[in-house]
């Protein structure tokens, strides 16, 4: 039985959102609340998340699938929310990728567990599910990708600054400040386009240039990988963090990246298997648009004369030519590869690869591409890290010491 959200339960249901990248997903979650929906993003991390994701997944299937179920089931368990009065939302693709079955295995999981009453949400953009009570408006859509935008600013800069600032968490305090600024101007329905977003993008930049900082040398690590686990702290057991603590400066690619790629597979798909001119022309205007505030974005970035600006979706496209073909999309299919390339190419010569346990795809176009990555770039230092429910964090932690302390001999060298 599948259970639909009504627009009935748009006023009194909760919705409760997986939290995969903690800076964008806030400013997300912002969007749905400004458009009348109780959303909830999840914050639950504690060790019963996966012993709930274990009960009602099997272990067979991918590592993040596990991690997302068990999240909500742990939050509807925890009795902080009115499971007759509580919706979940999940993501489906529609591609070849298992995420697109994760809304089945959580329907399942809840009748499991007696909860076959809390409608799932399919946010998805091929019409796969519908829901009466959630409907993505074009105000709604616009808004999201300006939080997609405003979040890879964000993560960037504050990534950048945070490992030598002078005062401790003066950089997460405005991430937190820029957060809270960019919510209220979005329930106003405002500086998410043109002049505005633009005026916001080069005053975060500014801010984040004036932050005191220390001039020394530190390790420079850059994080690849499945999407999940790039980014959920949850998934990679907090490896950016991990990696701060060990005196290193982390870079991760940027979550439009990962959009723009999406969008770049439906323009491949018809040049390799035909399909509509009219869809496919559409999304190559549409690009062009949005490589207009990508262009706005690294600007910003670029004026202030003191900051690592990432390569262009273009750009980081053409490191890829010759490697992996176009048409290879699964497992993060091309883009991981050329990320790595990316990462090599702007200093960030030492990289953590997260793989999920369950994704061959994924372990194929990152682990199996490191000889040939390494044989374009020499000098990098890639360590593939599997992460699984069995997994020990000591044998993570060891191995990426060992990486580092690799990183950390090259770069005495280079100082003497």
């Amino acid at each position: 039985m599948v259970v639909s959200f009504t627009k009935a339960m748009k006023k009194d249901y909760t919705i409760l959102i997986p939290n995969m990248s903690p800076v964008h997903f806030t400013l997300i979650k912002e969007v749905f609340v400004n458009h009348g929906y109780k959303a909830v993003l999840l914050e639950n991390q504690s060790p019963n998340v996966i012993r709930e994701g274990l009960r009602y997944v099997h272990n067979d299937i991918c590592y993040p699938a596990q991690l997302v179920i068990g999240q909500m089931i742990d939050a509807l368990k925890s009795g902080l929310y009115d499971v007759d009065k509580t919706a979940l939302v999940i993501t489906q693709t529609g591609g070849g990728c298992r995420a697109s079955n994760y809304i089945f295995l959580l329907r399942k999981a809840l009748k499991r567990c007696g909860m076959e009453q809390i409608p799932v949400i399919s946010l998805n953009f091929k019409g796969m599910e519908k829901n009466p009570g959630m409907k993505l408006t074009p105000f709604m859509l616009l808004q999201a990708y300006a939080g997609f935008v405003y979040g890879d600013l964000l993560m960037t800069l504050s990534n950048q600054v945070r490992p030598y600032e002078n005062t401790k968490g003066e950089a997460d305090l405005l991430v937190n400040k820029w957060i809270t600024h960019l919510s209220e101007k979005f329930a106003n329905n405002s500086d998410y386009i043109g002049w505005a977003m633009k005026r916001n993008l080069n005053a975060i930049a500014k801010e984040f240039a004036q932050i005191k900082t220390a001039k020394v040398k530190k390790i420079k690590v850059g994080i690849v990988g499945e999407i999940y686990m790039k980014y959920s702290p949850l998934g990679n057991n907090n490896l950016q963090q991990f990696l701060e603590d060990q005196g290193c400066e982390v870079m991760v690619p940027t979550m439009m990246g990962f959009l723009y790629y999406g969008a770049d597979n439906a323009i491949i798909d018809r040049k390799y298997y035909g399909g509509r001119f009219i869809s496919s022309h559409f999304t190559q205007f549409l690009m062009k648009l949005l490589f207009m505030v990508e262009r706005m974005s690294l600007d910003a970035i670029r004026k202030q004369g003191c900051f690592t600006v990432p390569s262009t979706y273009l750009e980081m496209k053409k490191l890829n030519e010759g490697i992996l073909d176009y048409g290879v999309k699964m497992g993060e299919g091309w883009l991981l590869t050329a990320e790595m390339l990316e990462l090599v190419h702007l200093g960030y010569k030492n990289i953590v690869c997260t793989q999920p346990f369950g994704c061959l795809p994924n372990h194929i176009c990152a682990k199996g591409m490191i000889r040939t990555v390494t044989e374009k770039a020499s000098d990098a230092n890639i360590v593939p890290i599997d992460y699984d429910p069995s997994a020990t964090h000591v044998n993570q932690d060891n191995r990426i010491k060992l990486m580092l302390a690799i990183a950390k001999e090259k770069l005495e060298t280079a100082n003497q």
